[in-house]
């Protein structure tokens, strides 16, 4: 049973991994063959010093793509081995650069006939490839610049959990869910105040009898997320955007997403023009997705809300 075979793409570091490692055994035996004494995790900082001359850590490890740590630790063993040492810049005499030793130079010169046979294997072994994993590695690369592995599998497994998202129109039975969830909330960051009380307590005579309306978020069949749009007695907005709240159990599955757009085509089939929110710049998450949806910070506006410190608008 091979396991890459089943597996598939998924062990793509794994396969990656094993690749490297074979490289670096092989690359040890090669140190040997011609008597250089370097060993393979040394060779990005010797070979760059052995290239340009004197750097400090930090620009050895921006240029090999290392942690300054990790350039650190190389440094010291290569130091103890004699091929590098560290002199006092001559402009800044706070900083200390690298350089190679009067050993470290004679491998640089010694190392020449390695470096022509192993490019010359390496490039043949390309040549006879059907796919050039250089360039390969360089476009994969270039690919994990614009968007990590994490950020890729994060959007996958939000657009997979997605799926299971539905979104509803309050009933009576969603009561005890839209007030705890809310009240949750509110008491984690805030203290309730008399303006939640009355639209938590009463919903259908708050918001729905008013021309507002309440959707509700279900997440694989139960309650996860709510949210209202109350009608406002106001010549420029149409509706506010309140009381939006998500279970804590169901964070980070985009279900504020699918709920602000489902609030939002709702304000629209209802002819809204405008939408607006309150809120407070404490609840960063919240406010991330206020601008996501297209929200925009207004001034002026009177709140009878104690906490709100920022006000926003959506024109649709």
């Amino acid at each position: 049973m091979n396991f890459f075979d089943n597996a598939g793409v998924m062990a793509i570091g794994t396969r990656l991994r094993m690749l490297s490692e074979k490289l670096t055994e092989d690359a040890s035996r090669i140190y040997e063959m011609y008597e250089v004494a370097l060993k393979p995790k040394w060779f990005p900082v010797f070979y760059v010093l052995s290239q340009n001359g004197q750097k400090s850590i930090t620009t050895i490890a921006n240029e090999i793509g290392h942690s300054h740590p990790s350039v650190s630790k190389i440094v010291r063993e290569m130091v103890k081995e004699g091929i590098l040492s560290e002199k006092k810049d001559s402009k800044d005499g706070r900083k200390n650069n690298i350089v190679l030793t009067a050993r470290g130079k004679n491998i640089a010169n010694q190392i020449l006939e390695q470096y022509h046979d192993v490019e010359h294997a390496v490039q043949a072994m390309l040549d006879q490839s059907r796919h050039n994993m250089w360039q390969a590695i360089e476009e994969f690369e270039f690919l994990l610049e614009q968007k990590s592995m994490l950020k890729r599998v994060t959007e996958e497994k939000k657009q997979r959990e997605a799926l299971k998202v539905q979104i509803v129109n309050y009933e009576p039975k969603y009561h005890p869910f839209f007030k705890s969830i809310n009240e949750d909330w509110i008491n984690t960051h805030f203290v309730m105040e008399e303006a939640d009380r009355r639209s938590l307590e009463n919903p259908k005579e708050y918001i729905l009898d008013k021309g507002g309306d309440i959707l509700v978020a279900l997440y694989d069949g139960e309650p996860a997320g709510v949210c209202a749009l109350i009608k406002m007695n106001d010549p420029e907005y149409d509706y506010e955007l309140a009381k939006m709240a998500v279970s804590s159990k169901a964070k980070g599955k985009g279900i504020g997403w699918l709920l602000g757009k489902a609030v939002e085509n709702q304000a629209r089939a209802m002819g809204a023009r405008k939408i607006y929110l309150e809120s407070n710049t404490i609840l960063k998450p919240a406010i991330n997705l206020y601008h996501k949806l297209g929200f925009k910070k207004v001034i002026g506006h009177t709140t009878p809300y104690k906490r709100c410190n920022i006000q926003m608008e959506l024109e649709l």
